[in-house]
């Protein structure tokens, strides 16, 4: 049986993975740029964005995951859950929402598989339940930030980011030369700050909402 591969290689899976984040971060706007719209009217971007971010966020982060030997054996099919989940968000009209979120947890599944390879050793349980807690939040109407959208909130989320991302780089130098897990454990402060903000935008719109129904309610005789 073919043996899994070395620290090397799974480092620069992850740095492969940075650098697909940031060609997805500024693919539309070369795109508009160049106006691909004129160039190729029957040219749909967005199709090839979807299927690449499937591929990108998803397959292959999940593919790691089983290749790098985190789940413990005999735990595998659970990945399924996630790429099921993942598909599910994709294909959804409501996965971006108008006023600026992502409805469901975006499929962040290559930050999953950077995290539990970062942080082992592990209890074999910990990325079982970490899986299928994110898939199903996947179908779970929470409000999650969208960076790239304006607001004071997407401000700060990207300034910490910013940060976060020289954390990350140092990590993935270190990765293959010894132990990462307090560098990486350091850098789940935004992680952290980016669930706990989302929930904190969402249990806000459902107050508000409940404030209005309430409101209507007792103006209607």
């Amino acid at each position: 049986m073919q043996s899994n591969p070395g620290p090397e290689a799974f480092r620069w899976s992850f740095v492969l993975m940075v650098v697909a984040t940031l060609i997805d971060a500024t693919d539309g706007t070369l795109a508009r740029a160049i106006r691909i719209k004129e160039t190729l009217p029957g040219f749909d971007g967005r199709r090839l964005d979807d299927l690449v971010d499937f591929l990108m966020y998803t397959c292959l982060p999940l593919l790691l995951i089983w290749r790098a030997g985190i789940l413990p054996a005999g735990w595998e099919p659970v990945l399924a859950l996630p790429l099921l989940a993942s598909a599910y968000g994709f294909c959804q009209v409501s996965a971006k929402t108008d006023d600026g979120y992502f409805l469901g947890f975006p499929s962040y599944w290559n930050l999953v598989a950077f995290y539990l390879y970062a942080l082992r050793p592990l209890p074999g349980w910990f990325p079982v339940v970490v899986l299928v807690g994110l898939a199903l939040l996947t179908f779970v109407p929470l409000r999650y930030l969208y960076p790239s959208q304006r607001g004071r909130l997407n401000l700060v989320t990207n300034v910490l980011g910013g940060l976060w991302a020289l954390v990350l780089a140092w990590v993935l130098y270190e990765m293959p030369h010894g132990n990462v897990r307090e560098s990486a454990l350091v850098s789940l402060y935004f992680p952290i700050f980016y669930m706990a903000a989302s929930w904190l935008v969402t249990l806000r719109l459902w107050r508000t909402r409940r404030r209005r129904a309430e409101a209507l309610g007792s103006l209607q005789p």
